[in-house]
């Protein structure tokens, strides 16, 4: 009798500490609801650094220029404001943003085009990556103001030349950063596609590209970057009027013009411009990519 009382007891302390664990395990399968992040963090966390180092930087810019006292060597914050307001006033501000802005976006879009499809090739061609993925690799660390003098010698002082030096300076990025994603992904991947009949191109769109997402990103935002600084380069070193005036001639006009007002104008652009892009664009794009994946927990 003592026997079946003490079996029964163990019986009952084993099924509690079994559903004990299974509640446990339970609760890891539910997902907390994620509410509205208040305001106040949201400024707290994210807008208020960026507000403070701004103002930080203005604070010691202003300083800096008082030790320096020579307005041909630096100006201050107000002068360069003042540079800015004239330029809207006169409506020519979003002129020399938009000239840029839209060269540097087709130039992008052409080099997406090209590095996309050559990033494949080298990625899943043994023969092509041994050819031409150490060309590549190079081409990237390749300064792109190196290919302004060859381009005008080539295609003249015109656009075209313009977009050469963009894709010589972007497609390397976009092709290695596509090349690196496709390495990282897990070969029990591509053996699961290939069972359930995803081979050839359609496992290339179904199981390799959404796969290698994560470094293509990478180096789509790298690849922006080239083709930011490129163009930037070109418009600086290969100016002309029928060219129009972008944030690269502005920049060159004021140094041109011994202008510090509008040297640091045309710097505060650049710098805007390539802010914006990402902030709007890949960033953006590239939160999305991590948080579908789960590599990324929405705070």
């Amino acid at each position: 009798m003592a026997s079946t009382e003490t079996r029964t007891t163990v019986t009952k302390a084993g099924t509690t500490e079994l559903a004990g664990v299974e509640a446990g395990l339970d609760a890891l399968d539910v997902v907390a609801p994620t509410g509205r992040t208040p305001f106040r963090r949201t400024f707290v966390d994210k807008i208020l650094p960026p507000i403070l180092a701004t103002v930080l930087l203005l604070i010691v810019w202003q300083i800096t220029f008082k030790i320096v006292d020579d307005p041909t060597k630096l100006v201050s914050p107000v002068d360069v404001w003042r540079t800015l307001q004239d330029a809207w006033l006169e409506g020519k501000l979003l002129g020399y943003i938009w000239t840029s802005v839209s060269r540097g976006l087709l130039g992008f879009l052409f080099a997406l085009a090209i590095g996309t499809p050559l990033g494949l090739l080298v990625a899943r061609v043994k023969f092509v990556r041994a050819a031409i993925g150490p060309i590549l690799s190079g081409l990237q660390s390749l300064p792109s103001v190196a290919w302004v003098p060859p381009a005008v010698l080539w295609l003249g002082l015109n656009n075209s030349m313009m977009y050469a030096v963009i894709l010589l300076g972007a497609v390397p990025s976009i092709a290695n950063g596509l090349v690196s994603g496709v390495d990282q992904v897990p070969p029990l991947f591509l053996r699961a596609g290939r069972t359930m009949g995803a081979t050839g191109l359609k496992g290339t769109v179904y199981i390799t590209l959404p796969a290698a997402l994560p470094g293509y990103v990478a180096g789509l935002k790298q690849g922006w970057a080239f083709s930011w600084r490129s163009l930037m380069a070109a418009e600086i070193i290969a100016s002309f009027p029928d060219l129009g005036v972008g944030l690269g001639q502005l920049l060159e006009n004021g140094r041109n013009a011994s202008d510090m007002s509008m040297v640091f104008e045309a710097i505060l652009l650049i710098l805007f411009v390539g802010i914006a892009i990402d902030l709007l664009i890949f960033s953006p794009l590239e939160r999305w990519v991590l948080r579908s994946r789960g590599l990324l927990v929405k705070s």
